[in-house]
């Protein structure tokens, strides 16, 4: 199965998707609600709520002239699809040099790659199983 591209979000569109992620639907004045001053202009936000929509990140559900709006794309989907672009373009699709240069660079420290080995390891393990129920 081909699995679906992704594509990457500009900074302002990750924003407003950020916002209907937390609040799971909304109208363009829910979403401005959700923004720090200084606010940007409900026009603002409604055009990059359009283009996210041409996008296919959101859909709408009409209320006459006024539209409801809620994601397509989860944020956990598209979190993997933009990490998996990460790696692949700066680290030569290597998880493994990525940890390595954040290790290098100590960005992360010893607790934090001690939580990681622990994760790593349930999700061998969970794989392992599930290979094995195949």
């Amino acid at each position: 199965m081909k699995q679906e591209v992704i594509r990457e979000l500009t900074r302002a569109e990750e924003q407003v998707m950020q916002v209907l992620w937390k609040i799971k639907k909304g109208f363009v004045k829910d979403i401005l609600e959700h923004f720090d001053d200084p606010k940007p202009a409900y026009n603002t936000v409604s055009t990059i709520v359009r283009i996210l929509q041409d996008k296919g990140f959101v859909a709408h559900k009409a209320y006459g002239r006024t539209h409801e709006y809620y994601p397509l794309i989860s944020k956990s989907d598209y979190s993997k699809a933009h990490l998996n672009n990460f790696v692949k373009d700066y680290f030569s699709n290597s998880f493994e040099k990525m940890v390595s240069f954040f290790a290098r660079e100590k960005s992360i420290s010893v607790r934090e790659m001690g939580e990681i080995m622990k994760i790593m390891e349930t999700e061998m393990k969970k794989q392992n199983t599930e290979q094995w129920t195949r």
